[in-house]
Formats: C-alpha cells, structure tokens, sequence
C-alpha cells in the first residue's frame, strides 16, 4: 500500500480505486429534538471533493509552495480540504487559535503565510487585525457564501480530475505548530514522506483495517486513518475545549457508530469514562483506545478497563516532532509496571516502535558543543532522552536556533532532543519521569516531576500535582489541586501529606505544600501543566 507513494493524498486516492462505496467519513451532527444524524461520503465522493478543491484553490490563486493558514471547523470537508493542498502542493499550517494571543500573533509573523482558508470568523479577525496578517494575500472562506472573501465552494465540480503534483523529498507538506503548553510554540517542518511513514507506523502497531471505524479526539488524527481506509466518524467535541466535551453526546457517536477505534487526549476519555460508570454503559465495539498528549494516570486505565470489555487503552509516546515513538498497553500496564510508577519509579511508556532508535545521554549535555551520542548512560540511569527514526522531523520552519538545540545529527541521521527526561530499563523499555525544564535541582540533588507527583497523587483527596521550584526558600514544593474544590490544606490533610513524603527516599525532602485549584494547562490536550505560571500564580517566582 505504501510503496512508491510520494504523495501522501495519494493514500487517499488509492482508497477510492479499491473502495470506491465504502464510508470514508461522517460527521456527527443533533437534531431539533435530540436525534442524531450521521452524514457522509464514500470514498470516491471524498477523492472527488479533494480534486474539486485543488480547482476552486487554483481559481482563487493559490499556487504550489504557497503557506495558508488553515482555520477550518472540523467537518465532513475538514480532512479533504486539507489533502487537496497535499495534492497541489501548497502548504497548510496548522496553529491552535485558542494558544496565547501573543504567541498566536507571533506564529503567523514568523511563517508569514500568503494564504488563509477559514471559517468567517478567523477572516474577521484577520481583517480586525489587518497588520497582524499583512503577509496574507489571498483570503478564501469555508462558506458556501461569502462577503469577507472569495469562497471555497466558488465553481465546485467534483467531475474534474486534478494531476496530483509530486514532490520531492525535501518539498514541505506542512507546518505543524506545537501547542505551546511549555513554552512558546515552534513549527515543525513536515514533508510528505514523513507523514506516509507515520501512517504505516500506525496502521501496523494496532494491526488497523478497513474494516475498523475511527472517532478522532484530535481532528489531525483523522487524516491518518481516512489514508487507511478506515471510516472516520468525526464527534460532537468543540476541539478548542476538549475537557468540555459532552460526555453522553460522545458516547453515542462511538455507539451509534460501533467504533473500535478511539484516540485523543486523556482529559475527553476521563470525562468518557466517568460518564459510562455512573450510567452504567460499556462500549462494546471498542478494540482500541489511544492517549496522548501527557502521562496518563494509573486510576484512568483502572477506570477504563470496566467500560471497554473487548478492548484496551494504549499509551504511544512522541511529540509534534516524532509520532509515535513507543507504545504500551493499559493491560499491560496494570499487569506490570503500575506498582513500579506508584512507588515512584516514573511512567512507562513501552518498548521503542520497529525502526526507532532511542538513547538516554546525561541531562548537562550542552547543546553549545558538540554531543556525543556515542556516550550514552547504561540502563536504568536518569537522562536526557534523544530519539531517531524515519519519522522525525528535521526542522523548525525559520528557526534555526531551536533547530540547532533540538536536533543531533549523527551518523547520517538527525536525533531529537525530546526535552524530557527518562531511563531505559534491563529490558530496553522507556520510562518518563518528567520534562527536562521541570525538574527541580537542590544542592546537586534532582527531583524528577512524574516520579514524585505519582507518589503523592494517590492521595484521595488529590486531583493532580506539580512540582515546583520554590525560589524563596531554594527547596523543592508540591503544587496540589484538590478533588473536592476546597482552597486550603487542613492539618490532618498536611500530617498525610508528610506521612506520605517520609515513606519513600524520592519523596523524603518534599516539606512545602500549596493548594491551587486552578492549573494552568495547553489548549491542545487540556492537560500539559503551564509549570511557569502555575509557580508565579501561587509562589509569586
């Protein structure tokens, strides 16, 4: 399926000619009175639409190598519109509008994009902020009529045929920006090739068919599985605010549906998963449910297992950068190491994927000189983890200095640096033990986030954790968001606390503690934990 594609809207193409009837993807959409309605497009019908848009983007004046800002809903066009740029060659780039307003602007200064498709809304606002979006020449609309711009749907025709443009290996396919949960957020360079390899990466470690059907809980996660043939039922979730998702509407979607396939960030199958245990529901079609964005606790894959009676939670490890890494089990999990992370022994985040290389180097590599990945630390020695494989991306779109820290090129490959920190183990298995930026360093003592926030967060009265730097006092503090909503720590609450601290040397220096009940967290996932203002926010540095 995958040789010789140099396309990768040419995956999509393929799908067509070999399942021209079959469901390639729906939208769920409520009625007046409650009831749902699941429209759609077959496979043909989609790869009709997709050279359909390649003509009316043409008409409008975009070229080959052109940037367009894509601020598209999530729709039955969603994906497609996004493949006909693959197919004719130009570039979308994909910014979280709900990101900080300043890194927002910054983004769209830095890839100064001659093209922007979206829904009026975001066109209103690139006329509101004209300057913010001077580079920006040609404005298309997603309505079917539009005064704010030409629209998309000007002379569709899905009888036209497109000639697919072929790239090379270097031509871009897109930019994709981080979430700037941890800092500001940067473009990473994606190429074609890139996202084939992800695709067949996928495809072959949840051993995906034709014949599986997708509820995507991040929208990009649908372009992965309409390439495989799968049917792609996109939910009812605003994907600005995945932690507010309606439970029950969700649920019926992957109901109705029979989905076997589930994947986003551990905030919306929280919530999920609450849902079907006060109501009682299980969902009996899923074989597969896939978390990512953030660690994910030992309670959520407990609570999982009850509602998914023939299937399993999955935890892949990557980054914007480089998807998928590794993967693990929820199974496996509970079987095997769930005891080792609650004793403070970090996340495991499985054995590396076929064709990915990991390395664990020490944390005081300096990314001023010279690394030699050749000096790396033997098993079970905390570090730096750097990766390789054919899915890591090369670049940051006009960005050198990043690109400069965060790549290694080694023995003809580039290496990413991932910024976090971990150990391979006696069996070469990857654990997590927090973001290199976030551990705290005392008097050449390292306290490692995900190692001590596991400990104390079995705490029945603990929501989530944060460790922190406390600037006042040089010592390292436990940031504590509470169940029940309450501000204050209660002194039989701090004497479990400390009780707690003194039951493991990992935990033994933890003295200060501090409730917040507000965490600061990337729009994205709704989980990665803003550590910086959190710290400001509570500490006041």
């Amino acid at each position: 399926m995958f040789e010789n594609i140099k396309n990768v809207s040419e995956l999509l193409q393929k799908q067509a000619e070999a399942y021209p009837d079959k469901v390639s993807i729906v939208c769920s959409k409520q009625g007046l009175f409650g009831n749902f309605k699941y429209p759609s497009y077959d496979f043909k019908t989609a790869n009709a639409r997709v050279n359909a848009f390649c003509h009316t983007l043409t008409a409008s004046g975009v070229v080959k190598g052109d940037k367009v800002l894509f601020f598209v809903k999530p729709n039955l066009d969603y994906a497609l519109i996004a493949f006909a740029m693959f197919r004719m060659g130009a570039i979308p780039v994909f910014i979280d509008p709900g990101m900080k307003k300043e890194y927002f602007f910054q983004s769209i200064a830095e890839v100064k994009p001659r093209v922007l498709i979206g829904i009026p809304k975001a066109i209103l606002i690139s006329k509101i902020f004209r300057e913010k979006f001077k580079s920006v020449e040609v404005t298309i609309s997603t309505a079917k009529y539009s005064l704010l711009g030409r629209s998309l749907y000007k002379g569709f025709d899905e009888k036209l045929a497109f000639d697919m443009v072929i790239p090379s290996a270097e031509d871009l396919a897109a930019i994709l920006y981080t979430s700037g949960g941890t800092g500001k957020p940067k473009g990473v360079e994606y190429t074609h090739s890139i996202f084939i390899n992800q695709t067949k990466m996928l495809k072959e470690e949840f051993n995906l068919t034709k014949d599986d059907i997708d509820i995507p809980g991040f929208p990009l996660f649908s372009f992965f599985t309409l390439a495989m043939g799968m049917k792609s039922v996109i939910p009812m979730i605003d994907f600005s605010q995945p932690i507010k998702c309606d439970s029950a509407k969700v649920v019926r979607n992957i109901l109705d549906n029979s989905a076997t396939f589930l994947a986003g960030s551990p905030a919306i199958w929280d919530r999920i998963a609450d849902y079907c245990l006060q109501n009682n529901m299980k969902l009996t079609s899923v074989k597969y449910l896939v978390m990512f964005g953030a660690p994910v606790s030992i309670s959520l894959h407990k609570k999982l297992v009850s509602i998914l009676p023939n299937g399993t939670t999955y935890t892949p490890y990557g980054a914007t950068e480089c998807l998928p890494l590794t993967n693990i089990s929820g199974e496996y999990i509970l079987k095997n190491t769930a005891h080792l992370t609650l004793k403070g022994l970090g996340v495991c985040v499985g054995h590396p994927l076929s064709g990915v290389k990991v390395k664990v180097i020490s944390t005081q590599a300096n990314s001023e000189t010279a690394i030699d990945l050749k000096q790396t630390l033997p098993a079970n020695s905390i570090g730096e983890i750097v990766v390789t494989s054919v899915n890591v991306t090369k670049a940051y779109y006009e960005n050198d200095e990043a690109t400069n820290k965060s790549k290694i090129f080694f023995e003809g490959s580039t290496w990413h640096r991932m910024g976090d920190v971990g150990y391979l183990d006696d069996d070469g298995k990857l654990w997590f033990c927090g973001r290199k930026k976030h551990v705290v360093a005392v008097n050449d003592k390292y306290y490692y986030p995900a190692q001590i926030e596991s400990v104390f967060n079995q705490h029945p009265k603990i929501s989530k954790s944060a460790l922190v730097f406390n600037s006042k006092s040089k010592r390292p503090a436990l940031i504590i968001k509470r169940k029940d909503g309450r501000d204050v720590i209660e002194s039989m609450f701090l004497m479990d606390l400390k009780g707690i601290a003194q039951t493991n040397p990992l935990t033994s220096d933890i003295h200060q503690f501090y409730v917040e009940n507000n965490f600061p967290v990337d729009i994205r996932h709704n989980i990665k934990i803003d550590r910086t203002k959190l710290q400001k926010d509570v500490l006041g540095a």
